[in-house]
This record gives C-alpha cells, structure tokens and sequence, in this order.
C-alpha cells in the first residue's frame, strides 16, 4: 500500500507540490501518494486537518501559507533552521513525534549554487523584506560562505531587530539590517533577494541601481509571473542576470522529499516543466 504525503494549506488549489512529489516518485521508484489538504480558514483548521491525516496513515505533509507557524508550533522537534525562521515548511510523523523543518533557505541556496551556477561564498547579499521568507533564507545564506548580508525593508525598525536577533547564529557571516531608504549607502551587492511580496501587487521595492553590482544575480522568490516588477527594475538597472522562484519551490521539495524518503530525486524534469519564461 502507498504511503501517504500531502500539502496543506489555504486556498491549495494552485499548488504544484502533487505534480512537482508526482514526478519525484516516479523518477526515484519511490511507492507514494501526494495530494493537496484544504485547512481552511477557520481557527483551529490545520490542527483538525493534520490531526485527520495522521489519524489516516499520513507520513509527512508539506506546509504552505497561511500555516507555517502552526506547523512548527505543534512539532515535538523543530530543527534549528526551522526555530531560527519561526516557522516550518515540512513535517515528519515518526515514532508517534512531529518533526518539523524548514527548507526553504536550503531550497533557495541550492538553486543559486547548482541551478544558476553562483557559488555564494565570498558574495554580498542583499535580501529585501524583512519577514518569514528573509528570516528562513538568512542562515542557509550565511551557511553557505556570504560575505556579507543586509536586510533591508520599507520599516528600518523591523530590518534592524530581525538582524540583531539573527546574527549571533550566522558563524561570524556579518549581518546588517536598514530602511530602503538608506540603500544607497551600503553598496553595491553581488546577489540582490526580493522576499517582499510586492511582485504580487504589480510594485516593486525601491531599490537603487547601484545596489546592483556588475555582474550581480536578481531573483525573485516570486515565480510563473515571468519578468515581475522587480526584476524589470533590475533589468533597467543593467542587471543581465535574472530569476525567478521556481527553483527554489522545487529544491526545497526535493530536500522534503529526500527527508522522508531517503532518497534525493533530480529536480530537473521538474524545473523544465514548471519554468515560464522572464518576458
């Protein structure tokens, strides 16, 4: 009988997590079903929905919006990238436990480094926004050899603490939080991060054209809208190289996918299938 994995979230129509799991099964022999839980919107909802299909069989969930911090809320264990960004993307029900991790950064990182070819050690990175998704990326950045990493959001404030309450477990990597306002005074950056949601709304943050160093990478974590707002900007800004998100969905599948089953598939077939072009 297949063992049973889902993604949970809310609204979860959209996902690609089955397709994306779908593939991976296939490519690795691997004896599963994937599919999609609606949680609701009403309180208590990812709760009764996990509570369902663990009850079910359940071995693992992927955890989307709007539910990541109650999944890391419920974990028995949490790893420490997971309790560093203050939520979880993935879980594993073993021994009766709840184990909760968070590959998101992991995801993003991979994808820079193999996919894009752009090792980060030695490299400036600046990461715009100052929530969830910056919070997750920030140790896997730092892990991978930075040399330096600002965050920066449109409240200086928010930046500023986020940094502060993060740098003492980045090994030393120097990290700096400030206002967008105050961009213009650190430099240019050799990878430039949008983990803001504003691609979403048509806008994009004001970043000056001379963050954007020569040669430097934009991504936006934002995918299958083609060339977002941000990266037309970074384009303007005489950036030539450009991505979007969709690498990172699928690397940090793949590593949820390696997590509960042992084996870590080729993301290839995957990334070809869900790439739209930057037009």
């Amino acid at each position: 009988m297949p063992d049973r994995y889902a993604v949970i979230g809310h609204p979860i129509a959209h996902s690609k997590s089955p397709l994306i799991h779908g593939l991976f099964a296939q490519a690795t022999g691997q004896d599963i079903v994937y599919e999609a839980i609606d949680g609701g919107a009403a309180p208590g909802g990812f709760q009764r929905a996990l509570a369902d299909f663990r009850a079910a069989g359940g071995r693992g969930l992927n955890v989307t919006l709007p539910f990541k911090l109650a999944a890391l809320a419920v974990a028995d264990l949490a790893s420490e990238d997971a309790r560093l960004a203050g939520a979880a993307n993935a879980l594993r029900f073993e021994d009766g436990r709840i184990e909760a991790r968070n590959f998101d950064g992991i995801g993003l990182v991979r994808d820079i480094e193999v996919n894009l070819g752009l090792p980060l050690a030695g490299r400036r990175v600046l990461l715009l926004g100052a929530g969830g998704a910056t919070r997750g990326a920030v140790r896997p950045i730092a892990r991978a050899g930075a040399a330096r990493i600002v965050i920066a959001n449109r409240t200086a404030d928010k930046a500023e603490a986020l940094a502060a309450e993060l740098a003492p477990h980045l090994g030393g990597v120097p990290l700096v939080g400030c206002g967008l306002a105050a961009l213009g005074t650190q430099g240019a950056f050799d990878v430039v991060i949008n983990a803001t949601s504003a691609s979403l709304d048509g806008q994009a943050p004001a970043v000056p054209a001379g963050a954007f160093a020569p040669g430097a990478l934009a991504y936006d974590m934002v995918y299958g809208k083609g060339l977002t707002p941000f990266l037309r900007l970074a384009r303007q800004a005489g950036c030539a190289r450009l991505a979007d998100g969709v690498g990172m969905l699928v690397e940090q599948a793949a590593e949820a996918f390696a997590a509960w089953r042992g084996v870590r598939p080729d993301t290839r077939e995957a990334l070809a299938r869900l790439t739209v072009p930057l037009a």
